[in-house]
């Protein structure tokens, strides 16, 4: 049985370094047999479908195959579609932030990484703020990205177990993935 996926590649296409044509990803993911591949962006987004697999497993996969084809190493997040709704739904900064491009939703491979927010959430991060679900983490940065301590701090924490997004792109790939369920 067929189920939807979302891949979400670490690092790749920021800057000059480990540059993927999107052409080049959906092409690796359909000799993988996955199939009804889209991606979102330039920013390492795949939406496709598989036989029902740990998300780990594949993410594994895709790690691999773009290691051994295309040159490039990434940490790969795959969530589930029903996951990945989850977190969008699970949104609860929606009414602070009133900039799609400052709201981040930082995925995480290791869910017991997660737990290590705990601490963070004690903290004074006025006037940013952050919610932690069991998916992932919602950060407001209220000044931007390249100025936020809070992202900094979720960094450190999470380290290469995650993967960052800013809601406008979330809500993109979201998009596709409804889209691709009709």
């Amino acid at each position: 049985m067929a189920s939807r996926y979302v891949a979400l590649i670490r690092g790749i296409n920021v800057g000059r370094s480990k540059r993927v044509a999107m052409a080049d990803l959906r092409t690796l993911l359909a000799e993988l047999g996955y199939v009804d591949v889209r991606t979102i962006l330039n920013s390492g987004n795949a939406v496709f479908c598989a036989t029902q697999q740990q998300p780990s497993r594949i993410g594994k996969r895709i790690e691999q195959a773009m290691a051994e084809r295309l040159g490039v190493s990434g940490r790969v997040t795959v969530l589930t579609a029903a996951e990945f709704s989850r977190v969008v739904d699970e949104n609860a900064l929606g009414r602070v932030a009133t900039d799609p491009a400052r709201l981040l939703v930082a995925f995480c491979n290791d869910r017991a990484r997660m737990k290590q927010l705990g601490a963070l959430k004690r903290g004074d991060w006025a006037p940013e703020a952050m919610i932690a679900g069991r998916l992932a983490a919602y950060l407001w940065c209220a000044d931007g990205i390249l100025a936020s301590r809070l992202l900094e701090a979720v960094g450190r924490a999470l380290g290469e177990s995650a993967t960052t997004r800013n809601w406008a792109t979330v809500s993109k790939v979201h998009a596709a993935l409804q889209e691709s369920q009709r």
